[in-house]
């Protein structure tokens, strides 16, 4: 076949590793963990294009988005717009819209990508395991019952075969237009 190389001839010296290549990476190495300290991700991401946000819906109260550094491929966030920490700071309102987000976020990803299950919770605290410790979110994160869960407990790794940007178009196009 015209335009292959035989990988022999390449510069390098084989090794024993393998490679997992993950350039959607670049975006956390390049902001460096101070910036992504320094301003709310979250507060920031409603401000950016839906694209450049990574957003797939945006509500009244809270907005859906994929999270930046995902579990699995879909893992979506619902977030409110205010900045509020804790899930008994949110107003009755912004607690109906979660739910409804969270729901219709389910179904998406349930045709999306027939996913066979869900993790779905919050993180309240940063001693609780939360990231972004200061904006409540909820994280949405689809399970297939082929999940390979001995990658990231042995080599702590998780292997994404889509791009954010193509899960981000297919879960937004999936979206109903009613908005839950």
């Amino acid at each position: 076949m015209e335009g292959l190389v035989d990988a022999a001839t390449l510069a390098g010296v084989p090794d024993a590793f393998q490679r997992l290549w993950t350039p959607h990476r670049m975006a956390y190495i390049n902001a460096g963990a101070d910036a992504m300290r320094a301003a709310c991700p979250f507060c920031a991401a409603p401000e950016k294009s839906d694209a450049d946000g990574l957003i797939v819906h945006r509500g009244r109260t809270a907005y859906v988005l994929l999270n930046l550094f995902p579990y699995n491929s879909g893992h979506l966030l619902v977030c409110p717009y205010r900045h509020i920490a804790t899930y008994d700071q949110a107003s009755p309102e912004e607690v109906a819209e979660i739910g409804e987000l969270t729901q219709t976020g389910m179904r998406v990803l349930r045709e999306v990508s027939r996913c066979d299950g869900f993790n779905i919770g919050m993180n309240q605290g940063a001693v609780a395991g939360a990231g972004v410790d200061e904006h409540l979110h909820q994280h949405v994160v689809p399970r297939w019952a082929s999940d390979a869960n001995f990658f990231p407990i042995i080599a702590r790794t998780k292997a994404l075969p889509q791009l954010l940007g193509e899960v981000r178009v297919a879960v937004a196009e999936a979206w109903p237009a009613s908005g839950t």
